[in-house]
């Protein structure tokens, strides 16, 4: 019952910050069978916060340019080519059931234009209206789904890192879609509300079924939260590859998932302002915020 009240007493909170974040006008909701928020690059309305708040997702749309777009893609590109030197190919057995859907980890050394999408204002700036102002980038990764791709299994982010019980929002996904993404092409698929689930006992057993897909265009991010429960679409286009980044944001008392200690090369770690190194948790000190609070005199 505390938990329920909490989750209630949250949601009006969340929708203000949320609407003062990414303030701007239009009611931008899509038409009929949308089960996520939508949002612009200029704002969110009133309906698109209620839904993110209810659903766990929402979409920010046509944020990159042309330009942005190519730029990113390039770099991509260069990081698939990098992944394939290094490892002889860049799909990842792990997590995928076959060789067209494509991994490239560890994009901040790749190409600055990686860290230009963390750091947006946009995007920190909703990552703390869910997460509170002080966070830590955990991992960024991208997800390249061929035609004939299949889908991993189902997942929450948050489950990952945390033990439950999942009270409360640890962690969450900015997901850039670098193509138009959709259900045929293999988009990130969700389980709207399911950023309720406790524990595992919590998860039906259709959860699957229930699942319905983020569409966005190409140039726009979605914010998961991190308890959502989700997965990679099955791409079955005859022709059309989906391209997604997914920078995962924490509460800087979760241990991250990359060490970026190790995962950065040094000249990258050098090239970074006072910022992005607190983002990336480069620092000489560890988990003390909290309990400095409660001990400094």
């Amino acid at each position: 019952l505390a938990a329920a009240l909490l989750e209630v007493g949250r949601r009006p909170r969340q929708e203000r910050s949320v609407r003062d974040a990414l303030r701007g006008a239009g009611d931008l909701l899509e038409g009929a069978g949308s089960v996520h928020a939508v949002l612009d690059g200029d704002g969110v309305s009133a309906p698109g916060a209620l839904q993110l708040a209810d659903d766990g997702v929402c979409i920010v749309r046509n944020v990159l340019s042309g330009e942005d777009l190519d730029r990113v893609n390039a770099a991509l590109a260069h990081g698939v080519s990098l992944a394939e030197e290094r490892s002889g190919s860049a799909h990842d057995p792990r997590l995928d059931p076959n060789p067209s859907n494509l991994r490239v980890y560890n994009l901040p050394a790749v190409d600055p234009v990686f860290i230009e999408l963390l750091r947006r204002d946009d995007v920190l700036a909703a990552v703390r209206e869910v997460l509170g102002p002080d966070i830590l980038i955990s991992n960024f990764t991208a997800n390249i789904a061929l035609p004939g791709s299949g889908s991993m299994n189902l997942h929450s982010d948050q489950a990952l890192v945390i033990p439950p019980p999942w009270l409360h929002p640890w962690a969450l996904n900015v997901i850039w879609c670098l193509d138009d993404v959709d259900e045929e092409n293999g988009a990130t698929r969700y389980v709207p509300g399911s950023h309720r689930y406790h524990g595992f006992e919590d998860v039906p057993a259709d959860a699957m079924e229930r699942t319905v897909a983020i569409q966005a265009p190409a140039g726009s991010f979605a914010v998961m939260e991190g308890r959502v429960w989700h997965t990679s679409g099955a791409n079955v286009s005859k022709d059309r590859q989906r391209r997604m980044l997914f920078g995962y944001y924490s509460a800087d008392f979760i241990r991250t998932q990359s060490n970026w200690n190790a995962a950065l090369p040094a000249a990258v770690q050098e090239s970074l302002d006072d910022e992005m190194r607190g983002l990336f948790g480069l620092g000489p000190a560890g988990n003390v915020r909290i309990g400095g609070g409660i001990t400094r005199r």
